[in-house]
């Protein structure tokens, strides 16, 4: 234990007018009171203790507290009897010190230690104004006056939590220290002064603080009013672990779940670890249609084992493969000494093996019974990694499952956010009104309880623009494509069948038929082949061919090669026997992708002129449907230029996507080509949305009528002729009369002036449709160059 006169606080404090006495007076009138309670054998140890400091005259009188030796002995019984038995003094920091607090004189060796060695406390003791000093000591007085005498706590304040830098391991430690003032008692100096509780009230809740508080107090309550007497005893406690991870409960209250956020989690379990060299990453798993896998996002920017796998070259496949084998048996994996382990089989020490890591610990965290991500525990340190070390990080391992929980949440959200954006039909144009009647629904739901139907969704006089690029011939090209995998399918399994039968004839024994019937399915598929024919040779192969390889493969070694080059060859994906089918998809695939950019940009632009409702339907290339009209936008005047601005653009539009598919060709493995057919409707129609089909739909008998035609004109034939009116280069515009003919006619002049579109303008009749009749039609080529 040391004696040693210790301040606790360097700066010296404002001088006060109380009287401060350092005396065992209190602490004696507690051993009485326990003494007059007590019924077991600490009733002896009580009476014990007081009659030693009844011998020593001192206890009545005041000590001086710079001459405190001789009371030794009386400090060691007041220590007995505070503290646990077992208490280890070389742990336990604890010490007594003055009635208020500045003081340090009795102490064990380990707060003596603390005290001298770490005090540096940077704040100002007191505050000082024009008119008024504030100090620590006075804040504590007054807290302790307004407590005991006037029942207000707000100024008492007997814990504080400050930090300091290990000298040892270089991270930050946090202490609590706690004065316990039951053994200071204060007497009143003639009358208690009366207090406004009004007056106080303004400052205690107005947030201007407890300086101008004790400002104030100092006029309305003088210190010298009062007696202090007595001790106070101080301990410190190691709260480091409790601040970390009230830092990071900090960080999920207030949502901050960014790259940074994310560093400062890992320097708060640094701390927990209590070891600079250890490093913390936090890795969320997420899933995407029932499949996990680590989020590739900012939060993984710092994994360790994320670079590390990325910088192996490692597929995605593989890494997904490796993710559900984890997943499927998570578990506590620990390489300490990674340089030296000898495991070389293993593909996930070996990639560690190549950054600077020299111990590493996987741990897997859950939040529910459910693996919400792992924590990634990594040094580049040859570290052990036990149950010591993981224990400590395991009180902060529910924090960490709640975050990495949010992480998973908030990317769902991010991922339905962008399905909304990108593959939903509603669009910030209608988002009003969904908004308005999802609001109505939910306010007569909240008052009537027999679940009201929701409203309509309409949209009354709006005119609509329709569009369609279709890929010409993409019927035919496909059968053909389909006819030419076929037969280059049956030629490698009639190669095949004769190999099997070079191996060991009187082993494999391939039937005959089998080989007859691909020649017979071979001069079929150059005749007549019909969708009948294409499910009987498939029935065939699945039934008849298929199973005999499979049998022949698992059967005879030496014909395991020979079955696996059919096998990989039928392989949907990348097998030869699907080369033609995946040429013309991708051809397809590379048309859609390009006119869905260019309609997603044209039609942002559009939209800020005039709000609309754009909705694309993908065939074998894209139709869309446009609507305009004062009912989408209330809020904003519609106006016929409006109209005739999406019309113009419409035609320059199907001008600019004949030019872009036409660029394509040498980029598509099947060369295709698009036609262009814009019908122009100029009455007012009325939309609903249907909520059984998730989009919106005509109303109306006649607006019906235009859904009828839109149908059947993408095949429409010129009137007399078997010529189809769409043709590649050409972009053809359907009508019914003469106005609208003449509208569009000045924007293809336009058009024509700009070099978009050549001079062959031809004015058709087309054939009578069912139910459709009187249909005309303006055709225009395109200038490709």
């Amino acid at each position: 234990m040391a004696e040693t006169l210790l301040k606790m606080n360097e700066t010296a404090p404002v001088p006060t007018q109380a009287s401060v006495t350092l005396s065992f007076n209190p602490f004696l009138e507690y051993l009485k009171k326990r003494l007059q309670s007590e019924r077991t054998v600490k009733a002896e140890y009580y009476r014990h203790i007081i009659e030693r400091f009844t011998e020593n005259p001192a206890w009545k009188t005041g000590l001086p507290v710079h001459d405190l030796a001789a009371y030794k002995e009386l400090f060691e019984i007041v220590y007995f009897v505070l503290t646990p038995l077992a208490a280890d003094d070389k742990e336990n920091m604890w010490g007594l010190s003055t009635p208020v607090p500045t003081t340090l004189f009795y102490s064990t060796e380990s707060l003596s230690r603390f005290f001298a060695d770490n005090n540096t406390t940077k704040e100002p003791s007191s505050i000082a104004s024009e008119n008024c000093k504030v100090s620590k000591d006075m804040q504590f007085m007054y807290g302790l006056v307004l407590e005991r005498f006037y029942n207000i706590s707000s100024l008492a304040k007997n814990d504080t939590v400050y930090s300091y830098a290990d000298t040892v391991t270089k991270l930050s430690r946090y202490y609590k220290v706690h004065v316990d003032t039951q053994f200071v008692e204060i007497r009143v100096n003639g009358e208690l002064p009366a207090l406004d509780y009004d007056v106080l009230a303004t400052y205690l809740h107005d947030g201007t603080g407890s300086e101008a508080l004790i400002c104030r107090l100092k006029k309305m309550l003088p210190l010298d009013s009062f007696i202090f007497e007595g001790f106070t005893v101080i301990t410190l406690t190691d709260v480091t672990a409790q601040h970390s991870l009230d830092k990071i409960r900090g960080m999920m209250v207030h949502h901050s779940y960014s790259n940074d956020q994310y560093l400062e989690i890992s320097q708060a379990l640094k701390t927990i670890a209590g070891n600079e060299h250890i490093e913390f990453r936090l890795v969320p798993i997420i899933g995407v249609n029932g499949k996990s896998t680590f989020a590739s996002n900012e939060e993984c920017i710092q994994s360790i084992l994320m670079n590390a796998l990325q910088e192996s070259g490692i597929t995605e496949e593989a890494l997904n493969t490796f993710i559900q084998k984890y997943q499927n048996n998570p578990r506590i994996l620990v390489y300490n000494g990674i340089s030296s382990e000898e495991k070389a089989e293993d593909n996930f020490l070996r990639i560690l093996k190549k950054t600077a890591v020299e111990s590493y610990a996987l741990l897997p965290v859950y939040y529910h019974s459910e693996l919400t991500g792992v924590l990634e525990i990594y040094s580049e340190k040859e570290i052990l990694f036990d149950e010591r070390l993981f224990s400590k990080v395991q009180t902060a391992i529910p924090l960490i499952a709640q975050l990495l929980k949010f992480t998973r949440d908030e990317f769902q959200s991010q991922l339905s956010n962008v399905i909304r954006d990108k593959f939903t039909s509603l669009q910030p144009a209608v988002q009003w009104r969904f908004n308005e009647v999802a609001w109505h629904y939910l306010q007569r739901n909240f008052t009537d309880l027999s679940n009201p139907e929701i409203e309509e969704i309409r949209f009354e006089n709006v005119y609509p623009l329709y569009g369609a690029i279709d890929v010409r011939n993409s019927t035919s090209e496909r059968n053909r494509a389909i006819h030419e995998d076929i037969k280059s399918q049956l030629t490698l399994l009639q190669d095949t069948l004769s190999a099997l039968k070079t191996i060991d004839e009187s082993h494999t024994k391939p039937d005959g038929a089998m080989d007859e019937a691909c020649t017979h399915w071979k001069e079929q598929i150059d005749g007549y082949f019909t969708s009948r024919d294409e499910i009987a040779l498939n029935n065939f192969l699945e039934t008849e061919v298929h199973p005999y390889l499979l049998e022949v493969q698992e059967s005879y070694p030496e014909a395991r090669a020979i079955v696996s080059r059919y096998l990989n060859a039928i392989d949907e994906r990348e097998g030869a026997a699907f080369k033609n089918r995946s040429e013309l998809e991708t051809s397809l695939q590379l048309i859609n992708t390009k006119l869905n950019q260019y309609f997603d940009v044209a039609q942002k632009m559009l939209q800020v002129e005039y709000p609309f409702y754009f909705e694309k339907f993908r065939t074998d290339g894209i139709e869309y449907d446009l609507y305009i009209g004062q009912s989408i936008a209330p809020e904003k005047k519609f106006e016929t230029a409006h109209l005739k601005r999406l019309r113009q653009w419409q035609l320059q539009s199907m001008a600019e996507i004949a030019r872009l598919t036409q660029r394509l060709l040498p980029q598509m493995p099947r060369h295709l080509h698009t036609t262009q057919l814009i019908f122009v409707h100029a009455r007012a129609i009325d939309i609903t949305f249907r909520n059984d089909e998730r989009r919106f739909d005509v109303e109306g008998a006649y607006n019906i009528r235009y859904e009828v035609i839109k149908k059947r004109i993408d095949k429409v034939l010129i009137k007399d002729t078997r010529e189809r009116l769409t043709q590649p280069g050409k972009i053809a515009i359907v009508y019914f009369n003469q106005q609208e003919a003449l509208e569009y006619i000045g924007y293809i002049r336009e058009l024509q002036q700009q070099g978009l579109l050549d001079d062959s303008l031809e004015y058709l009749e087309l054939e009578e449709l069912q139910g459709v009749n009187r249909l005309k039609a303006l055709r225009v080529g395109v200038k490709y160059h």
